[in-house]
């Protein structure tokens, strides 16, 4: 099996589901869920059943499309007030990932422009065009970050990687995984990767590793904190990670222990590059100080992946999701437009973005 036959979040056949591949469970069982409740798709984008900024912002889009079909009511007031309710709920299940706003937002303008023209029926239908469309951009963004990504590869390269930025965060191919699913389609089969373990929640261990392995890449998974010796033995030549926000000056938010990823990188001097779609690039923020930032539950540090606790009862615990990166530490910002190198306000503004 390769990753890349994997869905992350689809509809169903009779479009009244949202069908998502439940990404807690890797790599040791593929199963899917269907889900048409507000609290079931709510619990899994809290959860990280579906997670990845990008795959968020889809099954959002699918979800409040599969939700508000579900409304029998022939007035367009009662259908654009239940939209707007189930959005919100929808808004709070992760504050940190843009995309989940961008995507509900994206689908809410649709509302606001059909409002006086279309029927209720017609409205159902035209919400279900966006969100597909949301789906189809999304994996053609992935592609072209990927382009844009191998064009920066040797032969031979070792490649460093945190968190999970490949096919399973997005609706294919992923963000920092793309430029390897590129060179693997151009022939190259002398890529090394190294995953990091990614803690707490080891979405390295459990789906950067499980992807590239499975992709037929030679695969390495190192805990968080052998980063900078590997580092140090020379078997890392680029590192390339994903972005759940990037503010305008270029500093972004991504999982948790990626700022000290970009510390050891400037230390040793290997190039470190992020992975985003111009939706992930926020630009009303100024800089990272503004990106919110999720704290989660201390249960994942003290006891999840255990058989028994790893900690005393009553502990204090740190947990959040994210850290911000100072734009100072990154190379450059491969978007699916090209790439944007320092001052990055000003390459972004220069492809466009935020207009």
């Amino acid at each position: 099996m390769n990753a890349l036959s994997l869905e992350t979040a689809i509809l169903s056949n009779d479009r009244n589901k949202l069908i998502i591949l439940d990404q807690t469970l890797l790599p040791n069982e593929v199963k899917y869920l269907e889900l048409s409740t507000p609290e079931s798709i709510w619990e899994a984008i809290y959860k990280l059943r579906v997670r990845g900024a990008p795959a968020i912002g889809v099954a959002a889009a699918y979800g409040i499309y599969v939700i508000t079909k579900q409304l029998q009511t022939e007035s367009m007031e009662e259908f654009a007030a239940y939209f707007r309710k189930e959005k919100e709920y929808l808004d709070s299940s992760r504050p940190t990932a843009v995309n989940l706003s961008w995507a509900l937002n994206r689908m809410e303008k649709v509302l606001d422009e059909n409002l006086s023209r279309l029927s209720v029926p017609q409205m159902k239908d035209r919400l279900g065009e966006e969100a597909d469309a949301i789906r189809e951009e999304d994996i053609a963004i992935s592609r072209n970050i990927g382009k844009y990504g191998f064009g920066l590869l040797h032969h031979g390269d070792g490649i460093l990687t945190h968190c999970n930025a490949g096919t399973l965060a997005t609706a294919k191919y992923g963000t920092a995984l793309a430029p390897i699913y590129v060179a693997l389609e151009n022939g190259w089969k002398d890529l090394r990767v190294y995953c990091d373990e990614t803690r707490p929640l080891l979405q390295g261990a459990r789906l950067s590793a499980f992807e590239m392995q499975t992709a037929g890449v030679d695969t390495t998974l190192i805990c968080d904190n052998m980063a900078s010796i590997t580092m140090k033995r020379g078997l890392i030549n680029i590192v390339f990670v994903g972005a759940d926000r990037v503010a305008a000056n270029g500093d972004f938010a991504n999982k948790i222990g990626t700022s000290g990823v970009a510390i050891l990188a400037r230390y040793y001097g290997i190039p470190f590059y992020v992975a985003a779609p111009t939706s992930t690039i926020d630009m009303s923020l100024a800089s990272g100080d503004l990106i919110p930032i999720e704290e989660r539950k201390p249960e994942e540090v003290t006891e999840m992946w255990y058989a028994h606790r790893m900690a005393p009862e009553g502990v204090k615990v740190c947990n959040p999701a994210f850290d911000v990166t100072d734009h100072s530490l990154v190379t450059g910002i491969i978007t699916d437009k090209g790439i944007a190198y320092p001052p990055f306000d000003k390459a972004f503004e220069a492809m466009g973005i935020g207009k």
